[in-house]
């Protein structure tokens, strides 16, 4: 094929609260773990904040906030936190995210029945994550035995600059042999992977119910009548507000809507927001 794609050609999908572990629960008490073993104590919803980075950044970011950073100054001798101190962390953390992450690899109900649906209308299936390798080398096969198998996985540490940059998109186009960009969804759950796919020139696509902004759990959100379901959702849209996604999902169930939308605006010319 040389020639450019007219319609939707690839969708990109996020990890961890896209396609598994519905409310992204994984590293979260492994980063509170983490930092009360070097005597700082930080919340869940503080270790949200940075969601979406590669865990190295995560770390670095979650030392750059004020009430942390005064926190470790503290617990420190008045030290602030330097890179070698987020690559010991970073180096203790891995371990305990990879048990983790391990543990909350369920796939999110109707993801692999989506997926299945996209190939069958020759969508190539791609995926970026901010874990690092050897996390997903544990984690891709537990997914692939529910199912979800897709055609390219670009991990944290695979190129240059993570999230929010587009590279790790422009290394899915190389992968999966397709282009042009405004041809290529990215479906995430988090501010830097969705910028990742805009900044690539992409459709994106957030996802509310089962990503971080909210971190419930499938049960939590099944159990919840339609008033409280509205309010948990504009709440995950002001929080990935920054992102400005061009559509957004309850979850990966709820995608093949939107790409019918996609080829549509396509069709008549149109492009995603840059």
């Amino acid at each position: 094929m040389n020639g450019a794609s007219t319609g939707v050609s690839a969708v990109v999908f996020d990890w961890a609260g896209t396609v598994i572990d519905f409310g992204s629960h994984a590293p979260m008490g492994a980063f509170v773990e983490l930092f009360a073993r070097h005597g700082v104590a930080i919340s869940v919803a503080e270790a949200r904040k940075p969601m979406g980075l590669p865990k190295w950044h995560h770390i670095q970011a979650l030392g750059q906030q004020p009430r942390i950073a005064q926190a470790w100054r503290d617990a420190h001798r008045g030290r602030s936190m330097d890179d070698a101190d987020v690559d010991a962390l970073y180096a203790e953390f891995t371990p305990m995210n990879i048990e983790s992450a391990q543990e909350n690899a369920t796939i999110i109900p109707g993801t692999t029945e989506v997926v299945g649906l996209l190939r069958e209308q020759g969508i190539k299936i791609g995926s970026t994550t901010g874990y690092n390798r050897e996390i997903m080398q544990l984690v891709a096969p537990l997914a692939h035995a529910q199912g979800f198998t897709p055609e390219n996985l670009v991990c944290a540490g695979d190129v240059p600059l993570n999230r929010p940059t587009p590279l790790g998109m422009y290394r899915s186009f190389l992968d999966l042999a397709v282009w042009p960009a405004s041809s290529v969804v990215k479906v995430d759950d988090t501010v830097p992977g969705l910028l990742e796919g805009r900044n690539a020139g992409c459709w994106t696509v957030a996802v509310l119910a089962s990503g971080n902004e909210l971190g419930l759990t499938y049960e939590q959100w099944s159990a919840a009548d339609s008033s409280q379901k509205a309010q948990w959702r504009q709440a995950a849209r002001e929080g990935l507000a920054a992102a400005e996604a061009d559509f957004h999902i309850d979850t990966v169930a709820d995608l093949l809507p939107v790409i019918s939308s996609i080829n549509e605006r396509l069709s008549r010319g149109e492009r995603p927001r840059t």
